[in-house]
């Protein structure tokens, strides 16, 4: 899918605030739903909500075509995500250089770390609220199976979660290096126009309260006088 595509330093596939952020992703939601909402939590933001009461049935996958492969070789993977502190999983397909697809899994419900020939299965640990987690694909299929990581298969994540971006980089960023919209902080588009129009509102308040006191120091040397 991005095989073609000249692969620099970010490659994003999610981003909620985006006009259509599951452009290239399948999702399916039984007894649960996926839908954006805002989150409080960073300024009213967007934010896509992934519910379910079973986390095998509520889920977003890319790609959409189940035998495609998104072809991404950058090889850390980054997403934003906020703990509901409910069971979540994801699982991120790889290609290495055996020509063999390993599956990484990834569960705050497992407590321990088991490798299988096609399926690494390992516990994860979220804080509370929003969390960023980074993983190194080519020392995970390095350490796991002795093999070197080539591309990104497929990238699924699970109920329960809120996600704000997933995205892939050469390298790891510190959150100050990272450009604006990819920080966990960042304001929409709205937000930064709201915020915007405030700081006008408040600048011009302040100016006609600086012209009324001028006024006021200006005519009392006249009445003085007077």
């Amino acid at each position: 899918m991005f095989s073609g595509v000249l692969q620099t330093e970010l490659l994003s596939i999610l981003y909620s605030c985006g006009s259509k952020p599951l452009a290239i992703w399948e999702s399916k939601a039984r007894n649960g739903h996926i839908k954006r909402i805002t989150d409080s939590d960073i300024r009213n933001s967007l934010v896509l909500e992934l519910t379910g009461t079973n986390v095998a049935t509520t889920y977003i996958s890319a790609p959409i075509n189940p035998h495609a492969s998104l072809g991404i070789k950058l090889p850390f993977l980054c997403m934003v995500i906020k703990n509901l502190k409910k069971y979540f999983s994801f699982e991120i397909t790889i290609l290495d250089d055996k020509n063999m697809r390993r599956r990484l899994r990834a569960s705050n419900y497992q407590s321990t770390t088991r490798v299988r020939p096609f399926c690494c299965t390992m516990p994860l640990g979220l804080t509370e609220g929003w969390n960023q987690i980074q993983f190194n694909l080519a020392d995970f299929t390095r350490r796991a199976y002795g093999t070197n990581y080539v591309e990104c298969v497929r990238v699924q994540i699970h109920a329960n979660c809120r996600l704000r971006r997933i995205y892939f980089s050469d390298h790891l960023f510190s959150e100050a290096d990272l450009p604006d919209s990819y920080r966990m902080g960042h304001a929409d588009d709205a937000e930064l126009h709201r915020q915007h129009m405030m700081h006008r509102q408040q600048a011009m308040q302040a100016s006609m309260l600086q012209q009324e006191q001028d006024m006021m120091q200006a005519q009392q040397p006249a009445n003085a006088v007077a």
